[in-house]
Parts: C-alpha cells; sequence; structure tokens
C-alpha cells in the first residue's frame, strides 16, 4: 500500500468481507481508532455516527495521526519469514533455555510465533485479543481468549509474539490474560515498534524495528 487512498480502499474491501473495527486495525496495523476513520472514510460503514466513538469523531475532522506499518513483503514468503523468525528468537534466546511456551497474538503474530517457537524448540500458545470482536463503544466490555487446540499456560514462563505495538494496549492485554491462567511472560518482542516501548506490565518489549513519528506539535 502507497498512500492514504489505498489504506481506505483496502478498509472498505476488509468491511464489506464482515471484518470488524478492531479486525481491520489488525489486518492495517493500525489503531482500532485510525481504522474507524478509514472505514468511515470508504463508506463501508453502517455504524450511525451520533454513536461512533468519540475517537473516531475527532479523527474525521483532523485525519488519522499513525503510522502504517506494511511488511507483507516478508509475510508473503515463507523464507524470509523463517529469517525473521530467526532473528526474533536470537534476541528473546538471552532469557536463557528453560522457557518452553511461546504465545503468539492472534492473527498475525500466530504464524510469526510459530517460526519463533521452532528455532527456540518451545511448545505453543496463541491468544485472540478483545479488539477483534471490537466495533464502536467499550471495548473493556469485551475480552480475549486463548485457543485450546494450543498448548495450555499455567505455571509456565514464556514469550509473547505479535507483528507490530501501536498503543501497546493489546500486548498489555495479553500479559495480563497470561498472568490470570497463572503463567508468567519473561519477554515479548515484535517486528515494529510504533512507540518505542522498553516495557509493558513490567516485562521487557523487544523489537527488530522502531518507527516512531518525528513532528511539529501544532
Amino acid at each position: 500500500m502507497k498512500n492514504v487512498d489505498d489504506l481506505i480502499e483496502s478498509a472498505a474491501e476488509l468491511a464489506s468481507r464482515g471484518l470488524s473495527k478492531g479486525e481491520i486495525a489488525d489486518e492495517l496495523n493500525v489503531s482500532r481508532e485510525t481504522a474507524s476513520w478509514l472505514v468511515e472514510r470508504s463508506g463501508a460503514t453502517t455504524q450511525p455516527t451520533d454513536q461512533a466513538a468519540p475517537e473516531a469523531a475527532e479523527l474525521r475532522a483532523s485525519g488519522p495521526q499513525d503510522i502504517h506499518v506494511d511488511w507483507s513483503a516478508i509475510g508473503r514468503d515463507s523464507k524470509r519469514m523463517g529469517a525473521i523468525a530467526e532473528a526474533m528468537a536470537d534476541m528473546l534466546a538471552k532469557h536463557g533455555e528453560d522457557v518452553d511456551l511461546t504465545i503468539g497474538i492472534e492473527k498475525a503474530g500466530g504464524p510469526i510465533a510459530t517460526l519463533v517457537a521452532r528455532e527456540l524448540e518451545t511448545d505453543l500458545g496463541t491468544y485472540t485479543p478483545a479488539k477483534h470482536q471490537w466495533e464502536e463503544g467499550d471495548i473493556e466490555d469485551l475480552g480475549g481468549t486463548f485457543s485450546r487446540n494450543f498448548a495450555g499456560i499455567r505455571d509456565r514462563e514464556c514469550y509473547v509474539v505479535d507483528d507490530t505495538i501501536t498503543s501497546g494496549t493489546t500486548m498489555r492485554e495479553t500479559i495480563e490474560a497470561i498472568r490470570t491462567e497463572g503463567g508468567e511472560p519473561l519477554a515479548c518482542i515484535v517486528l515494529a515498534d510504533k512507540q518505542g516501548v522498553e516495557e509493558l506490565e513490567g516485562v521487557p518489549v523487544y523489537s527488530l524495528l522502531q518507527v516512531i513519528s518525528v513532528g511539529k506539535d501544532e
């Protein structure tokens, strides 16, 4: 994708397929508020404007303040994905050899975590965050889930893997969910971090790339 018009077109296409705004945010690697703005600009939304989130209303007036990260050149090729996973596993390996579980945050974090787990020779788990159900309103009323098709978490130390950090909300949610299940996250890693996050909830966060917007406040 080259520009905002491309993102708007992609948001419309994803909305037409029935994806929630939270899932669209995940697919396009943007914040939930930016996803709302993109969908509304595309005309694909069926949500009445007077029910939209306050953040979305602000974005309609000012435009999105976000950074889009397109890593599809990596994601479409298994060899490239494998090389990236090897680099991510190398960064996590500093925490020792006793960790036997890697958790991927769905959707994009799942395939990456699978390859990282293979490199580190750990079991694999996946977490689907609350934002995948989100349309508008209070996301605090929603909850995420761990898939029962993968490894259990209780009493295990683990790593957490995702593709990007936009605000840190999803990673923080995952850390808290792991602890609620009785596990202990030792470190998190992503391909790209938009915020320059070094730790969340006391857990160190690593990234291959930090993508920081530098601009003049108005």
